[in-house]
């Protein structure tokens, strides 16, 4: 753990670095999928996630919220702007869950070629294995890493002889603590109550579908595995090493297909041979829906809301995650993303049962705790926070039923029209 115990390092604790990644589904005007290839080829920014008209956002890395929040919304102008030229007009879906579908054909794989061709095999894998529909769901995933000078001082005081050892060490012992406590920032970002039925029942369109879910894509119904996995926290070998021990099973075809709502990362390209060779970089968090009430797609203060958790886990001490825990963890992730969290409990590894907003209020209110000394900005997240599970009209999934129920589909691609005209695309 982080020994924030001096003013030199408590004041280095809240000065780390964000990265965001965000897909969104393009519409044509009717609110079905596009069918045209992915216009943005030569931006490095805005690539294809699984399907050809699915964009992904990748910002650079930024030393602040605020500022990778801003550059999100950089790039999203840029795909309105174009969008709005194109003949026929399309929108930027601005839901995690689909709009309008027909069929399986509707959705159609992102095209690579080349070199990169493999990825167009592997997205063939998936659609076979779980489903074009599922692949729909679309969200945004937080890269957080601490600044190298808090790591640096904080190695000094431990006394251990390896940089890097130490380094793997903190973010090993961090992922699994946001294993068990990561469904909060699942509980905050659900904003995907409502599905069109064209979903679950082909060629029966505008029909609203809700399931008491917040977060489909964060539910049983969404992104996991059929298997709960286990991982080997002891070291970075060891975890890869559990990673590639369910790729030789033949439970996953490869690494990426492990659908967990935290991943350790290292620098550059995303393999696990650079990982265990190279050391971790930072932490992906994997859980956040797009949030269709802000232009960005996410709220600022639920970016800020996420490195406060992981810094006040990381400054924390460890507890124990024995094999039990972990398949629980995942059950708590599942559950974090129903609609009312005061009917709906989960376990932490205290062996305690809680309902999610009860387990939500004590994690908000050690943080206060924690974060006392620190500026009036952090106290305002955490009430901001707090706020959602006090009254659950303050969450999105609450906020956003009410507005879009009575025609999913139609109002959300109002919503869209709206969006990219604010956007400056007009």
């Amino acid at each position: 753990m982080l020994q924030i115990d001096s003013p030199e390092l408590a004041k280095l604790l809240l000065s780390g670095s964000f990265g965001l990644e965000k897909e969104s589904l393009r519409t044509d005007e009717a609110g079905f999928l596009s069918h045209t290839p992915h216009p943005f080829m030569d931006n490095p920014n805005i690539v294809r996630d699984f399907c050809e008209n699915q964009t992904e956002i990748n910002t650079s890395v930024q030393p602040s919220a605020h500022a990778v929040v801003a550059e999100l919304e950089r790039h999203t102008r840029t795909i309105q702007k174009t969008l709005a030229k194109m003949t026929p007009r399309e929108y930027l879906w601005p839901f995690s869950n689909p709009p309008y579908i027909r069929n399986e054909q509707d959705i159609p794989v992102a095209q690579f070629e080349g070199a990169q061709s493999g990825k167009t095999i592997y997205r063939n894998y998936l659609s076979k294995r779980y489903g074009r529909y599922k692949m729909t769901l679309s969200g945004i995933h937080v890269n957080y890493s601490f600044r190298e000078e808090l790591l640096r001082q904080d190695f000094q005081r431990s006394g251990q002889s390896s940089y890097i050892d130490y380094q793997n060490t903190l973010y090993l012992t961090l992922a699994k603590r946001v294993a068990a406590y990561g469904w909060i920032l699942t509980a905050i970002t659900a904003a995907s109550p409502l599905l069109d039925s064209s979903y679950v029942e082909k060629e029966r369109f505008d029909g609203d579908v809700f399931q008491g879910l917040a977060s489909v894509r964060c539910s049983e119904l969404g992104y996991w595995n059929a298997f709960a996995p286990i991982f080997d926290y002891s070291s970075l070998p060891a975890y890869v090493e559990s990673i590639r021990d369910y790729v030789r099973r033949g439970w996953l075809k490869a690494p990426s297909e492990l659908y967990y709502p935290v991943r350790l990362k290292p620098a550059g390209p995303n393999r696990l041979g650079a990982l265990e060779s190279g050391g971790v970089n930072h932490i992906e968090l994997r859980m956040f829906d797009l949030n269709p009430l802000t232009s960005a797609g996410i709220d600022e203060r639920d970016v800020s809301f996420a490195q406060l958790l992981l810094c006040w886990l990381a400054a924390t001490p460890d507890q124990p995650f024995n094999d039990r825990d972990q398949v629980q963890a995942v059950q708590n992730f599942k559950n974090a993303a129903h609609y009312d969290l005061k009917t709906v409990n989960l376990m932490l590894p205290d062996g305690r049962a809680y309902s999610v907003a009860h387990a939500a209020r004590n994690v908000i209110t050690l943080m206060r705790e924690f974060y006392c000394y620190y500026p009036a900005e952090v106290q305002q997240v955490l009430d901001f926070e707090e706020a959602k599970f006090i009254d659950g009209e303050n969450r999105y999934a609450w906020q956003i039923r009410k507005a879009f129920s009575g025609g999913f589909v139609r109002k959300g691609l109002a919503l869209a029209r709206q969006q990219q005209e604010a956007g400056g695309a007009v």
